[in-house]
């Protein structure tokens, strides 16, 4: 567990962002506030319109997806992949390497990767491959992405609920053994000043349990076109570099 933190926070501590550079840990930023703030508008913006056309596809395609493709549904994720791809694609940058690490698609496997901003999945999206990830309930009550949420089979979960934390346990299990990916952030939340916190044990005893794979993922760059703070969202422009790390199989918890 502590070798796959070490691995991500290794690639993970890298500056590749053309957009601002760092100081005493702290990202230094050259576009003024005001304009990140503004490109945080139009940002919602573009992503909310995107949104309408494709919720609309992935609700025509959903009893196909229903009746063919019940677990992975691999058709609305390609549809989620695709409104990830087109939200970025006039703002930022996003490089990925170590594809060749990534196992095929009809193979469960647990995604651990660290987080540093609400972009992590808009880019995780764009790894191409077919994955469940846990959200708290709330979430799915948001218009539109709630419904694309619960269309594409992400797992919902009751974060101050016991019960339905083990249920959502043994469901992630489950969905493993049947072939179905899972992404989870092991931090358990963002992190705030971009450095990577322990992980919880949680997705590697979901990862033995379900007999499948782990693969670490580092993030580098989220934090710094959309950081995590208080107060208005702010949106620079940058490259955010997505490494994936070899996939080990775990003989313990």
């Amino acid at each position: 567990e502590s070798g796959f933190g070490d691995s991500v926070k290794a690639s993970a501590s890298a500056d590749f962002g053309p957009s601002g550079s760092e100081e005493n840990g702290e990202t230094l930023h050259t576009l003024p506030k005001f304009v990140a703030y503004i490109r945080a508008v139009l940002f919602i913006a573009w992503t909310s319109l995107l949104s309408l056309p494709l919720i609309c596809v992935m609700i025509a395609v959903s009893p196909f997806v229903y009746l063919f493709d019940r677990k992975r549904r691999r058709l609305n994720h390609l549809v989620n992949q695709v409104w990830a791809w087109l939200s970025i694609l006039p703002f930022f940058r996003v490089k990925i390497s170590g594809r060749e690490n990534l196992p095929p698609s009809t193979t469960g496997a647990v995604y651990v990767a660290n987080h540093q901003s609400i972009m992590d999945i808009f880019v995780l999206f764009l790894l191409g491959k077919p994955f469940k990830f846990v959200s708290k309930i709330e979430v799915f009550y948001v218009p539109i992405i709630g419904l694309a949420m619960y269309l594409t089979g992400h797992v919902a979960l009751k974060r101050m609920d016991g019960r339905s934390q083990a249920q959502t346990f043994k469901q992630c299990i489950n969905l493993l053994k049947e072939g179905v990916s899972i992404l989870v952030f092991p931090e358990g939340t963002r992190s705030r000043d971009g450095k990577i916190k322990a992980f919880k044990s949680g997705a590697f005893k979901m990862a033995r349990r379900g007999e499948a794979p782990v693969v670490p993922i580092s993030l580098d760059g989220t934090s710094k076109v959309m950081p995590h703070g208080s107060g208005f969202l702010r949106f620079y422009p940058g490259v955010v570099n997505i490494t994936i790390h070899e996939a080990t199989q775990l003989t313990t918890d």
